[in-house]
């Protein structure tokens, strides 16, 4: 049987994620990772070009970005931080938007090496939310101050089906509590058919999120060993099935440290080139998690973690690869690691998480259900008063996906150049929610100090005046939910 060939626009997962192509890929970026004019040349065809209907980013392609990656030149490896904030600052503005995971049911019948949900593991209490349960949590959210989650749910066709899901999705978006309302479900589920994602599709969601783990064929069969993820192709070609069902926005990830990390770079832009070429829109997300321990799950006993510096190169040349993706990094990472990647092109992170099921309607942490160790345990008013205090905009809009901004919509608007006068006053409107209903006094304070100078880097003069306008009957008439 010959090898499959490369074809990023295939729908079989071997051919758009070509394991000979990505070991070409490889050997290519080695021989030219000192080759300082190729390097600089990148850069330069990388960075946002500004013109009268906004601004563009040509991106780069995996072999090209794979050179970035293997470039071992401290001041160019400077260089493509620099490129990579340009990029982010060009296209999402100093926001960062804010979302907190859910936690469904860990109950799973697959067997992942690197997950403490694995079928096998019988330390872990199992455990699936009611709908009382769901509201419950949803409410303790919203009292947080929470506008976007990510609903997660280990696969399990008995415990956890797609009807349970949709109830849940439906339980979520019913709960309105006080001036409180989850406005975006994104949901994090295993691979499935295109029926239920139209399912999912018509239940309101957000994006689709499905992480990869490890895009090598031999290492994701080794570490799936048993259960449905063990069909690596199945698995690979998720998002596409998402997307024929209709799902516009759909996330990517990899889960650091399982496989090479050069290996696994390669193989998420290339599947990000296929959503493009196939569909005409890449990945409204690229999530960065790496190994992080959890019960019956040690990192050291997976032989590719990767520290800290490297962590973040990889975060600045995915920015620089894939300009108008939406880039996501968890409560999995500490406040130091966080506060670099913020600085080189990520764009949402999460806040006051707990990965444990039930997890936020009680008042100590639970481990004995939890995913994984969250190593930034601070409050989300916590979070929030960090950001502001580092300039960057804390956002809990969601207008787009309400006002049908998904898929190529949302990207016109982003190469667009109109975040200025779009998603910036909704992201201070939304942050005048927060500040009005859930901050502490200091936090208050800073916002408000904050509302007032980024209000003036509006552009549009009758879009600054209307957003100041409804900033003032936020604060003064108790409305909510303006949007632009």
């Amino acid at each position: 049987m010959s090898n499959p060939i490369y074809n990023p626009a295939s729908l079989k997962a071997d051919e758009f994620i070509n394991h000979d192509e990505i070991l070409d890929t490889l050997i290519y970026a080695e021989a030219h990772k000192n080759d300082v004019e190729l390097i600089n040349s990148l850069l330069e065809k990388a960075r946002p070009k500004f013109n009268q209907n906004g601004c563009t980013c040509s991106g780069l392609t995996h072999r090209e970005a794979s050179v970035l990656l293997a470039c071992e030149d401290p001041a160019l490896i400077e260089k493509i931080y620099q490129v990579a904030e340009e990029i982010k600052l060009a296209f999402y503005g100093n926001r960062i938007v804010l979302f907190a995971p859910l936690y469904l049911s860990n109950y799973c019948i697959n067997g992942c090496l690197y997950c403490p949900y694995h079928t096998k593991n019988k330390n872990i209490t199992r455990k699936k939310l009611t709908q009382e349960e769901i509201r419950a949590e949803v409410i303790a959210l919203q009292d947080m101050g929470h506008k976007r989650l990510a609903i997660e749910a280990g696969e399990d066709p008995m415990n956890n089906p797609i009807e349970y899901i949709l109830e849940s999705i439906k339980t979520i978006y019913s709960v309105h509590h006080k001036n409180g309302d989850i406005r975006r479900v994104n949901v994090n589920i295993a691979a499935t058919t295109v029926e239920n994602y139209k399912k999912l599709k018509d239940a309101g969601i957000g994006t689709y999120i499905l992480f990869q783990e490890t895009y090598n064929r031999k290492s994701y069969e080794a570490l799936h060993p048993t259960g449905p993820k063990h069909d690596y192709a199945y698995h690979t070609e998720a998002h596409d099935r998402a997307m024929q069902g209709g799902i516009d926005d759909v996330g990517l990830g990899v889960l650091f440290g399982l496989e090479g990390y050069k290996y696994e770079f390669a193989g998420l832009l290339m599947h990000a080139e296929h959503l493009e070429k196939v569909f005409g829109v890449g990945p409204h997300t690229i999530s960065v998690p790496r190994v992080k321990p959890a019960d019956d799950i040690n990192p050291e006993d997976f032989n590719n973690s990767i520290p800290d510096e490297i962590f973040t190169k990889i975060a600045a040349c995915i920015r620089v690869a894939v300009p108008y993706t939406g880039m996501i990094i968890s409560t999995r990472e500490n406040e130091k690691v966080r506060a670099k990647m913020l600085e080189v092109g990520i764009s949402q992170i999460s806040g006051g998480s707990r990965t444990s099921v039930g997890g936020y309607t009680t008042e100590e942490r639970p481990h004995d259900t939890e995913q994984f160790d969250v190593s930034d345990q601070r409050t989300l008013d916590e979070v929030v008063q960090w950001l502001m205090k580092q300039n960057h905009i804390p956002s809990f809009c969601t207008a787009c996906y309400r006002a049908g901004r998904t898929g190529d919509r949302f990207m016109s608007l982003c190469k667009s150049g109109q975040i200025l006068n779009c998603c910036h006053p909704n992201a201070l409107m939304t942050l005048t929610e927060y500040l009005e209903d859930y901050a502490s006094p200091e936090t208050k304070k800073i916002g408000y100090e904050m509302i007032e100078r980024e209000l003036e880097r509006i552009p549009r003069e009758n879009v600054r005046e209307i957003a100041r306008q409804n900033i003032e009957a936020i604060k003064n008439d108790n409305k909510r939910d303006f949007r632009f």
